[in-house]
């Protein structure tokens, strides 16, 4: 897992910070805005001053679990590639991303202010989920059952699409319906997609 800051961190605080990232994602997809930072170090099961001396204000803590996330959800391809064919390996992948969304969602205004101030931190994210989408497409490619005129910059964009429009909660099933039709859009003719 790729370090979500740059400052170098010893195995047990590295352990710290990966259970507070992940209790952080937990958190605000779960309460929203109205996650606490001390709920966080409770379901850490760390103390509050673990988190602030890691994560001193709120913005940094978002800012390192969304890092987090977004690298967990790219490294994902490979171990979905490794146990499926690569079209259901890439539908599978698109309803994570839909959790993704979730976690985002709770750190929305947030993270709206650090993506603004920050214009490297969304072409990273860009260039991961690009790349595991380029994971995807070309072993699609070679298993011949995703097509080989679809440039993986274009799925991104479609699936970002599809998600935009549904992107609360409670429009959970037309997302799912969504990426059905954009996977329907992907897979060769002459091979029909198997349905989750």
């Amino acid at each position: 897992m790729p370090e979500p800051s740059a400052r170098p961190v010893r195995a047990d605080a590295r352990a710290n910070e990966d259970r507070l990232l992940a209790a952080a994602a937990a958190a605000f997809a779960r309460d929203g805005a109205a996650a606490t930072l001390k709920g966080i170090a409770k379901d850490a099961g760390v103390g509050i001053g673990t988190l602030y001396r890691r994560f001193p204000t709120r913005e940094q803590l978002v800012d390192a679990t969304y890092r987090y996330e977004t690298a967990r959800l790219a490294a994902g391809a490979r171990d979905l590639l490794a146990g499926l064919p690569a079209d259901r390996a890439l539908r599978t992948w698109m309803s994570q991303v839909l959790d993704y969304l979730v976690t985002k969602h709770g750190m929305a205004e947030t993270l709206r202010t650090l993506l603004r101030e920050d214009a490297e931190l969304g072409s990273l994210t860009r260039e991961q989920l690009t790349g595991a989408i380029e994971e995807f497409r070309r072993a699609g490619i070679a298993q011949e059952v995703l097509r080989e005129d679809v440039p993986s910059s274009d799925i991104l964009m479609a699936l970002a699409g599809a998600t935009l429009v549904t992107g609360t909660p409670e429009q959970r099933a037309q997302a799912e319906r969504l990426l059905d039709l954009l996977m329907d859009g992907l897979v060769r003719a002459h091979r029909p997609r198997d349905r989750r």
